[in-house]
């Protein structure tokens, strides 16, 4: 007989966030809160219903967090974690991508127009001393970041098919 397992977790929130290189660095935010130590995040946010799949989610969060395009876009960690008080779960899909272009004046959506604290973009050098020079969350993507700095790499070179 097989052993019990656990019910299924809903999903109750997805987000598509980017692992977005630009030459040697990695393009993260630096977020400021009033009376909070700041934190660096990857650019990206919730799936909306809006959105066709988790990489249209992706391409629309980067266009309006900083105003960018991506290219080279491949799945590279999925983390899952408690959301809310109902059992339920969130669900993070991070991507390898490049950046193909960037504007910071084209940027919009509510980081822009009603801002809680500061939103700064900054490049940090991807190395194991950049990722983890700073508070970059979630700390499961730091960890994963700085075992993975050649394998990140590698996921973004043209003979992987």
């Amino acid at each position: 007989m097989a052993p019990d397992r656990p019910a299924a977790r809903p999903v109750v929130k997805r987000t598509a966030r980017a692992i977005l290189l630009d030459g040697d660095a990695l393009i993260v935010i630096k977020r400021t809160k009033p009376g909070e130590e700041p934190y660096w995040i990857t650019p990206g946010g919730g799936v909306e219903p809006v959105d066709g799949s988790v990489t249209a989610a992706l391409h629309r969060e980067v266009d309006e967090e900083l105003g960018a395009k991506v290219v080279d876009v491949v799945p590279a960690f999925v983390d899952t974690v408690p959301e809310g008080t109902g059992g339920g779960v969130k669900v993070q899909h991070f991507f390898a991508c490049r950046l193909a272009s960037m504007d910071l004046g084209r940027r919009h959506g509510p980081e822009v127009e009603e801002p809680c604290g500061r939103y700064e973009v900054v490049r940090l050098p991807f190395t194991r001393e950049g990722v983890t020079s700073v508070n970059l969350v979630p700390p499961t993507l730091r960890a994963y970041l700085e075992r993975n700095v050649e394998g990140l790499r590698a996921l973004l070179l043209p003979d992987l098919g």
